[in-house]
């Protein structure tokens, strides 16, 4: 009758172990913050980024969960393709939490590539223009 008991209390306390995960809501990320100036939002290193389209090239915003990541001293370079065209440039500061690249078109479809310099391990994020 004992062993009885242990078993019916493992089995109960599995399921009811297995009902409370199953019942659990989901679990949220960070994610990527709202664009703030029109442009492209992506993540990377618990980072935001929104890339804008400007009449000279393109900017690039940073935050940090949701304050302005100041880009003074940081430096990176921004891939563009545009269907088949590549082109590149250096990004620099521009005030406050942008850094700009100038000399680049971003087309709508457009897949760019922007890699910065903000510490020991350079920082990667991918977009797609909209």
């Amino acid at each position: 009758m004992n062993i009885r008991k242990t078993l019916l209390t493992t089995v109960s306390a599995a399921l009811l172990a297995g009902a409370a995960a199953l019942s659990a809501g989901p679990a949220l990320a960070h994610g990527a913050a709202a664009a703030q100036h029109g442009g492209v939002v992506q993540t990377a290193a618990d980072l935001s980024f929104e890339l804008v389209a400007t009449p000279g090239g393109a900017a690039l915003y940073l935050e940090d969960h949701n304050k302005a990541l100041q880009s003074v001293g940081l430096s990176g370079k921004l891939t563009v393709l545009n269907g088949t065209v590549k082109s590149e440039a250096e990004l620099q500061p521009a005030g406050g939490n942008k850094l700009e690249a100038r000399g680049v078109k971003l087309n709508k479809g457009a897949k760019v590539v922007a890699v910065l310099n903000m510490g020991k391990k350079p920082v990667t994020v991918r977009f797609t223009v909209k």
